[in-house]
């Protein structure tokens, strides 16, 4: 979520480019010290992690743990395989599901916990995401996700305005709290990596009206360029932004200035994953109940529903030297009491993939929000990432010159569609 939905890979840059805080599990008599590698997302990632390192340590005196930050975007992506190519990864690292595990070779250079009895507490629709034929590689690190709109909730109450089910209403909405003097989609294009929600949280929309998508792209024979579905994810980013809805710093605003704006009001609209309701309780608590979540709308109100990610993943690379100590510690992980640690450091910002865990009745209001999608027959789709091997690495330096009126929706998707190309055929995918 790093940094959660896809890293560019940047050629040539050396793992020395880690900017590593350290952080440490320490234990009295600790025998032996894993080092552990995650994204430096502090709210959602770095005080998970902790968490979840602290409580497996005083459970396990034995087993220090360190932990080390690496960046987000591409420069955090190349550094993850520069160390594996190079096997100088830590003992435990962070990393993508989906299809940008697949980019990194898991059966050369991850060790197998398929025979692990962890991997029984992990549901099944996970194991998916991280498996190579019949070997499972990982385990969930946080919560399952949803891609969509988090919005402010005060704004929406003094302005009258309802939950969008449609693009119409959205945009609709978007010009009464542009009249009204505010922000009407925040965007933090200094965050590469935040810019691409208007394009893979649309892809429930896509879906809906094209079951058979997923498997036409990955078989050459569908494009986003030339599928009316998919390329309206492009068309509208470029609509916000052609609209003057944007913040005026949009270019230079990261992140966490986004979560500030929408938290105290600045702003209305923030396109993001429901992981960032970890960053608005952590940094705004007082402000969190003001911020809730919608999916993003789509032509037909009666087919609104929500994209869906799953989280990242803990991997043990082949050439740690602890390999027993690392998959006690994913074992841990992949506990009730892992679930409850995560809980306690950052509070609930979704449903568990693992068995048995459970949320508090007090959620947060966006993941109060996001709850309905999942309970509810149908209303959820899982991104292209976990449906396709395929994700072209430049996707988020395309949505933000889509974003910033750079370059045209059609001109984007049909980049992207050469970027995706160049992954396809370095998969070996047949068709390309």
């Amino acid at each position: 979520m790093s940094s959660k939905f896809t890293r560019t890979v940047l050629g040539g840059l050396a793992a020395s480019l880690l900017l590593s805080a350290s952080f440490v599990g320490t234990a009295m008599a600790a025998d032996v010290t894993l080092s552990f590698l995650v994204d430096n997302t502090d709210a959602s990632t770095v005080k998970v992690a902790q968490a979840l390192v602290d409580a497996f340590v005083a459970k396990n005196p034995t087993i220090a743990i360190e932990i080390e930050t690496r960046p987000g975007g591409g420069d955090g992506d190349n550094i993850i395989k520069t160390r594996l190519a190079t096997g100088e990864m830590t003992d435990v690292f962070l990393y993508n599901a989906g299809s940008l595990f697949q980019a990194i070779n898991p059966a050369q250079n991850l060790s197998p916990l398929t025979a692990e009895p962890f991997e029984a507490n992990v549901i099944d629709t996970f194991k998916k995401t991280v498996s190579v034929g019949s070997d499972v590689y990982g385990v969930p690190f946080a919560t399952a996700m949803g891609g969509g709109i988090m919005y402010n909730k005060k704004i929406y109450a003094d302005l009258g305005l309802s939950v969008p089910k449609t693009w119409d209403e959205f945009m609709a909405n978007n010009e009464k709290i542009k009249a009204a003097g505010k922000v009407a989609v925040i965007q933090s294009f200094a965050d590469t990596w935040t810019s691409q929600l208007f394009v893979l949280g649309d892809f429930y929309n896509v879906l809906a009206a094209e079951p058979d998508f997923p498997a036409k792209y990955t078989g050459n024979q569908a494009k986003y360029a030339t599928d009316k579905a998919a390329i309206k994810g492009f068309e509208r980013q470029e609509a916000v932004f052609k609209a003057g809805y944007l913040n005026p710093d949009f270019a230079a605003a990261k992140f966490d200035d986004a979560i500030r704006m929408l938290a105290t009001g600045e702003g209305a609209h923030y396109p993001m994953l429901s992981f960032a309701a970890g960053n608005v309780v952590t940094n705004y608590p007082e402000n969190q109940k003001d911020v809730g979540f919608f999916a993003i709308p789509g032509d037909d109100a009666a087919k609104n529903g929500l994209t869906a990610w799953m989280p990242s993943s803990l991997y043990i690379p082949k050439s740690s030297e602890h390999q027993a100590e690392a998959k006690e510690f994913l074992a841990f992980v992949a506990s009730t009491a892992g679930c409850d640690a995560q809980t306690a450091a950052v509070g609930a910002t979704g449903p568990y993939l693992i068995k048995d865990c459970t949320l508090p009745a007090d959620v947060p209001s966006v993941v109060a929000d996001l709850l309905p999608y999942f309970q509810k027959d149908g209303g959820t789709a899982p991104a292209l990432e976990f449906l396709s091997p395929i994700k072209g690495p430049a996707l988020e330096q395309i949505t933000v010159e889509v974003g910033s009126g750079i370059r045209s929706a059609a001109d984007g998707a049909a980049l992207y569609d050469e970027d995706v190309k160049k992954q396809a055929q370095q998969l070996g995918l047949a068709g390309w």
